[in-house]
């Protein structure tokens, strides 16, 4: 499975990118100040930052990456933006994430079509995430078939989420479910 190597992070971590893709637009309607969230792949940390800010001084987020050389990047930048007190950096394992923290908001954000396996990813994730919390998955159009991310939909809905939107985010596609608490 291929990854996003670090030394391309300038591509999905810009001025252009923020631009398109500005996370209080997009994140700012989920994130409540005290929330625990995972940015799942998170690169370079392109939303990061923001959602240190959006969970506050109460909330935490935890920059979820396989490659420490991104995280590496992440460390930086919240370190420059003061909010590192708020980020847990996490190196994952190829095969699963390793969370151990429950959590109240998952970020997956063009990355799902990098893991081996989206139905064992998003089983990992409902089992981290506390009742009623949510997960928003986003794939960019240029790079993911519709057909394909269709199959990531139906996977999360296998692992019993709930489709609540299909958000309008710039050139992608993006589903935000709901685990339910039963």
């Amino acid at each position: 499975m291929d990854v996003c190597p670090a030394w391309f992070a300038w591509a999905i971590n810009n001025p252009l990118r923020r631009w398109l893709h500005r996370p209080d637009e997009i994140l700012g309607p989920l994130i409540q100040p005290g929330f625990k969230v995972v940015d799942l792949g998170c690169g370079s940390g392109p939303f990061t930052v923001a959602l240190a800010r959006m969970v506050g001084a109460s909330g935490r987020v935890i920059a979820a990456d396989l490659q420490p050389a991104m995280l590496a990047k992440v460390r930086k930048r919240v370190a420059r933006a003061g909010v590192q007190e708020r980020v847990h950096l996490h190196v994952c394992g190829r095969e699963q994430i390793g969370l151990s923290d429950r959590v109240d908001f998952v970020l997956a954000f063009w990355m799902v079509h990098e893991v081996p396996s989206a139905s064992a990813l998003f089983a990992e994730m409902h089992e981290a995430l506390n009742p009623e919390g949510k997960l928003l998955l986003v794939e960019p159009k240029l790079h993911v078939r519709r057909q394909d991310f269709e199959e990531e939909v139906d996977a999360a809905l296998k692992s019993e989420f709930t489709l609540l939107a299909g958000p309008s985010i710039r050139f992608s596609h993006a589903a935000l479910f709901l685990k339910c608490a039963y």
